[in-house]
């Protein structure tokens, strides 16, 4: 996955409108004791902020690894997606990001 951030794209897009991701792969979670944490195929378009954006530019720039990236990714995911910017599930602890079909970001 690390190869898919070699584009060469600006670097002005972490500083302004993020990172777009699209993906589909299996996301599981931890949570609160009484929820699933079974892992599940979906497909999401998710826009992180700029934060994110840079965070993927700095592990790239460092030589960081595919399993790296995917950490940032779900982090993002977790988030915005699955906690809505904290309106909801605030009690997810942890995103996985497996199995990845396919994945495409735009800046």
């Amino acid at each position: 996955m690390a190869a898919a951030f070699d584009t060469g794209l600006p670097r002005q897009a972490a500083a302004s409108g993020g990172i777009t991701v699209e993906t589909r792969a299996r996301f599981g979670y931890s949570a609160a004791t009484g929820t699933t944490d079974d892992g599940r195929f979906r497909r999401l378009t998710v826009k992180l902020p700029a934060a994110y954006a840079q965070r993927l530019f700095d592990a790239r720039d460092t030589g960081a690894g595919d399993q790296q990236m995917r950490e940032i990714i779900a982090e993002g995911f977790k988030e915005v997606h699955f906690q809505d910017g904290g309106g909801r599930a605030m009690g997810l602890s942890d995103v996985e990001f497996n199995d990845i079909d396919y994945l495409d970001q735009d800046y």
